[in-house]
């Protein structure tokens, strides 16, 4: 088995892609998704959030969710709205926001090398959220969210995606936030031949965000090999949807934190007990860090800036010396008693996209108590992590921009010819 193999795509028909295109199940809430959807029939949030088309209330973890996300999606197919390409394709998928840009394959990724590891993991997942993506695949018999993948230096392949960029896109749309999604088929048989081959040479990819749909193809596939007395590898069910991006071009934001109280001290308190791990010194303007190991603080009406103890940053341990395991260990735990941040209530998570004045406001409103402000994490730290078979601390890597759900799906076929 390849690494990964293009696939017949389910995607918007031609001119339909705006329509369709739509953000990632994960981003938005019920009630969110129900606003953006309103007035569009053709949203795929119909499909990745189907609980908006029944009453207000109902468990979106009900079979009649997974139900209706099935019907939507039989309409989209018996309308024309999505079509399936003839032949397996590779597509060059571009983002682009603001000044940076970046630009992937979208494929499918093989399940085997998941399940040993080449493709590879640095979250835990939840097993409810597992079941979910369980349930939706088989309700659909598609994926229809990606794996966010990165691969490690290639050059060959940089160059292969920019020649397959280049022409005239089959999918532009310009999403919420200004985000501009492009796609481009690639149906040239050289340029897929070499793709598998460049890719098949790689030693590793590393998941970026996608843990539990990739979780949840590995279960698919077990379940079905188990089922399937013909088996022979082949099945489209042995690949997962993935889009996968150089990692040099891709872009990680801070994963900001805020705490509801100060474990019963008081300002000063508080700023004398990190004192004691951290230098601290007050700041006029909003800090935001500018390298590893530096902090910004923010108490109602005064920003700090913190720098860990040289001292306490490990060398060679790829979890501990990240910025959000010394914040965690070294300030969050020892002093203000958050031990478990996965399920403490005292402490949220902002992601760095919203900003530091989001910070602020979080304080300002006496919601929270303090605010912290991250370096984010790098590329190569997620992959040294991965590396050493380790999971990332919580929260620790925020992606932008995200990919959108809608434009390009990977059908499970039923035989044993590639899908």
């Amino acid at each position: 088995m390849s690494l990964i193999r293009p696939f017949t795509g389910l995607r918007p028909a031609p001119s339909r892609a705006a329509e369709i295109a739509a953000p990632p199940y994960d981003v938005l809430s019920t009630a969110e998704a129900r606003v953006r959807a309103a007035g569009k029939p053709w949203s795929f949030l119909h499909i990745s959030k189907p609980e908006i088309d029944l009453p207000v209330g109902t468990d979106p973890y009900s079979a009649e969710v997974y139900a209706k996300a099935a019907e939507n999606l039989g309409k989209m197919l018996a309308d024309g709205v999505l079509v399936r390409d003839a032949a397996p394709c590779y597509y060059a998928y571009r983002l682009i926001m603001g000044s940076h840009s970046q630009t992937g394959l979208v494929a499918a990724a093989s399940v085997p090398d998941y399940d040993t590891n080449r493709i590879r993991k640095h979250e835990f997942t939840r097993p409810d959220k597992e079941d979910d993506r369980v349930r939706q695949i088989d309700a659909l018999n598609a994926q229809t969210g990606p794996v966010l993948l990165a691969y490690p230096s290639a050059p060959q392949v940089d160059k292969l995606l920019e020649r397959a960029s280049g022409g005239t896109p089959d999918a532009d749309v310009t999403a919420d936030g200004g985000i501009r999604h492009t796609l481009w088929v690639i149906r040239d048989a050289a340029t897929l031949g070499q793709l598998t081959a460049a890719f098949d040479a790689m030693h590793a990819l590393y998941i970026a965000d996608g843990h539990h749909r990739s979780a949840a193809a590995s279960r698919i596939a077990a379940a079905r090999r188990t089922a399937n007395p013909k088996h022979s590898g082949n099945e489209s069910y042995n690949y997962f949807l993935s889009v996968i991006f150089p990692h040099h071009q891709m872009k990680i934001m801070d994963y900001n934190r805020v705490m509801a109280d100060l474990n019963g001290m008081d300002a000063a308190q508080f700023l004398q007990r990190i004192s004691e791990n951290f230098s601290v010194r007050a700041s006029a303007a909003p800090v935001k860090p500018s390298q590893p190991g530096e902090f910004g603080l923010y108490l109602p009406g005064q920003w700090h800036r913190l720098q860990i103890r040289a001292d306490l940053i490990p060398a060679n341990d790829p979890v501990a010396r990240l910025d959000v395991s010394l914040l965690q260990n070294h300030l969050i735990s020892p002093v203000l008693g958050i031990t478990d941040p996965r399920r403490d209530k005292r402490i949220d998570f902002v992601g760095g996209i919203r900003g530091l004045a989001e910070l602020e406001k979080r304080v300002n409103s006496g919601e929270m108590a303090a605010a912290f402000s991250m370096f984010a994490t790098s590329m190569e730290d997620l992959m040294a992590v991965a590396d050493a078979n380790e999971v990332m601390p919580p929260k620790s890597t925020w992606f932008e921009p995200k990919l959108a759900d809608g434009l390009v799906s990977h059908m499970l076929d039923l035989a044993s010819s590639e899908s």
